[in-house]
């Protein structure tokens, strides 16, 4: 099933989730660290507290808080704008919509700093056209269509594991931060 499909069959926790992924692969864009988002991952866990995510989204907007996005690389500014987006509520009426900018948003990104080509559009990536696909933007691919269904298939229960295969996508993204940091150094 393609990422496009699994979007618009996941429910409000499953989209939910998928957004946070993406923006928490792209944390460290942003200067964050591996428990930024901790909070919004567990205001999603079966019988948490709704108002927890907009209290918990708050604060991290105020933890990531940058200057105006003028100054930084497309790469920061995507994944600013992902967080800007986030809705006050996990089961907003607009968190589909967000889920599935965060995805586009994220391959972008991944894209940007992917130092091979990468021929396709993302939109063709999304759709399941994967010819021609840079190996860090078909990694980002793979992670986002593993958290999309271990939240299908395992719902709250899936939350956990949908935050390691994240956590290994946000690991992967730093180091590439990294080594591009250290090339402009």
């Amino acid at each position: 099933m393609s990422l496009v499909e699994l979007i618009s069959q996941a429910d409000e926790r499953g989209l939910a989730a998928s957004g946070l992924a993406c923006l928490d692969r792209c944390v460290p864009l942003l200067g964050g660290d591996d428990e930024t988002l901790r909070p919004l991952w567990g205001s999603l866990a079966e019988g948490a507290d709704g108002s927890a995510w907009g209290t918990s989204l708050e604060q991290v907007r105020g933890k990531l808080a940058g200057p105006d996005d003028t100054g930084e690389d497309e790469a920061a500014q995507l994944a600013r704008r992902m967080l800007a987006a986030a809705p006050a509520e996990p089961a907003a009426p607009g968190v589909r919509v967000w889920a599935d900018a965060c995805s586009v948003a994220s391959l972008q990104i991944h894209r940007l700093l992917d130092p091979a080509a990468d021929a396709g559009p993302v939109d063709a990536h999304r759709e399941g056209r994967t010819e021609g696909m840079s190996p860090l933007v078909t990694a980002e691919l793979r992670r986002q269509v593993t958290v999309l269904e271990l939240l299908a298939e395992h719902g709250a229960a899936g939350l956990r594991p949908a935050l390691e295969v994240s956590t290994e996508g946000r690991r992967v993204l730093r180091a590439v931060v990294s080594r591009r940091a250290r090339g402009r150094g």
